[in-house]
């Protein structure tokens, strides 16, 4: 397949495209959730497992080859709407990242504290990490929720 070339709206489409993707893995495993036009979250979930209530910030990259090792950077004013949002809902802080890099889509899902912890905020932003040891190190951490889709463009435009 040839280089990519996005489109101009391909940010809120990626967007849009993540909260979906997210909402819809939750439910096919028996979350109640739903899509909330709120500042600071997107989705609200009720976790069948913990009973808890979760109110989630989405987060997406769509990564360009050679850049799909790329930090998310969070700005540090996000995790203060996602905490004002919670509060106002009574829900637990969490984020979901999604991360569509060549042809694999990573999706994590962690509590803001877990984040936190992992990738404290610097002058301006929590960085999330993408390279290759980070992920491992995501697999390997209980608290780090995490599926991925492999795809392949099989027929394409010339």
């Amino acid at each position: 397949m040839p280089d990519i070339n996005k489109s101009s709206r391909h940010s809120k489409i990626t967007g849009d495209f993540a909260e979906s993707l997210v909402l819809y893995w939750l439910s096919k495993h028996g979350f109640e959730s739903a899509k909330v036009d709120h500042t600071g979250i997107d989705l609200i979930a009720k976790n069948p497992i913990t009973d808890e209530l979760m109110g989630i910030s989405v987060k997406s990259r769509s990564r360009l080859t050679g850049t799909e090792n790329e930090d998310l950077n969070i700005p540090n004013d996000n995790f203060e709407k996602v905490d004002k949002a919670c509060v106002a809902f009574g829900c637990k802080p969490y984020f979901a990242i999604l991360i569509d890099a060549s042809d694999t889509i990573n999706v994590f899902i962690v509590s803001k504290e877990k984040l936190l912890s992992i990738f404290p905020m610097g002058k301006s932003v929590s960085a999330w990490k993408m390279r290759e040891k980070n992920i491992d190190d995501y697999k390997k951490d209980k608290d780090v929720i995490l599926f991925k889709f492999e795809y392949k463009t099989l027929n394409w435009w010339k």
